[in-house]
């Protein structure tokens, strides 16, 4: 069997691909936590719950419904996102303007209660949501197994990743949006209705996370709790990036889960901090992030 470091080909391989797994999520949660405040400059705690929110809805949507992975692969993360403009709207809307902690308070509150009154009705055991019939197996490397529907996953986040980023980057609505959020007044004089913009630049955001959700619910446990655990980890993977850094944002997202994977294989006792050390590192020398701007 082939060795590299001492370690099986087949074992690391394994590892590296569950490190991009978890980068992709890692990429398309911080991706929104990146446009809510980069454009917006809310800082979202009640991201994790979001997330939660699309798992928790894929399964009971096709528990009381029946409605299938495909549909609620749209389905749900509009029906997050609107509980997202809903919470900006009646929400953080009053803050407006205030110090960044405020938001980060009230969103951690709502996160808080999102995931009580959940807890309350279904538990923390977690609930399960079998895969579509169609990634049912997978397909042989030589070295290595790769189950189709973690191919799915990979290519459907990055894909979803880039084209967040040619949105915002490339495009008019992105310019408006920029626009929009950085002199709200002049936007509003070229007819440009900004609250509405604001409210569902929010929406979108959170529409991303509730997308990494349906994508998780036939991988992971869905429990009301599930948000949580990742959450912190996703600030962290933003922090090292740039906070508002879009691209920023896509690639440490990876990277990190690329960084988690190696560090499983080569020392497994540091893989639950290793991002955390790498955050460390990257605000010693460079406070605002890899790809963030100098103030």
């Amino acid at each position: 069997m082939s060795m590299i470091f001492g370690v099986p080909l087949a074992v690391l391989a394994g590892q590296l691909l569950i490190g991009v797994i978890n980068g992709a999520f890692y990429a398309l949660l911080s991706l929104g936590l990146a446009v809510i405040f980069g454009l917006l400059k809310i800082i979202n705690f009640a991201h994790g719950a979001m997330y939660m929110l699309g798992a928790m809805s894929t399964v009971i949507l096709f528990d009381a419904l029946g409605v299938n992975y495909w549909v609620a692969l749209f389905v749900a993360p509009l029906l997050v996102g609107a509980v997202g403009v809903l919470i900006e709207y009646f929400l953080l809307r009053r803050i407006a303007g205030q110090d960044h902690i405020y938001s980060l308070l009230l969103t951690f509150g709502v996160a808080l209660l999102l995931q009580g009154v959940l807890t309350n009705i279904y538990g923390v055991s977690g609930l399960r949501y079998s895969m579509p019939d169609i990634f049912q197996g997978g397909m042989k490397l030589g070295f290595m197994f790769l189950p189709y529907y973690r191919l799915w996953v990979i290519v459907i986040a990055l894909l979803v990743c880039f084209g967040t980023w040619f949105m915002i980057e490339k495009t008019k609505l992105g310019a408006y949006l920029r626009a929009g959020t950085e002199d709200s007044q002049l936007m509003q004089g070229f007819g440009i209705n900004v609250p509405l913009l604001i409210s569902l630049t929010y929406g979108f955001g959170v529409m991303l996370a509730a997308f990494a959700g349906v994508l998780a619910a036939p991988i992971y446990s869905v429990t009301p709790v599930m948000g949580s655990h990742i959450l912190i980890t996703v600030f962290a993977v933003v922090v090292i990036g740039g906070m508002g850094s879009i691209g920023g944002a896509i690639i440490t997202g990876i990277l990190m889960g690329v960084i988690e994977g190696l560090t499983k294989t080569f020392y497994p006792p540091a893989s639950s901090a290793v991002i955390f050390l790498v955050m460390v590192i990257v605000l010693m020398f460079r406070p605002s992030g890899l790809f963030g701007k100098e103030a």
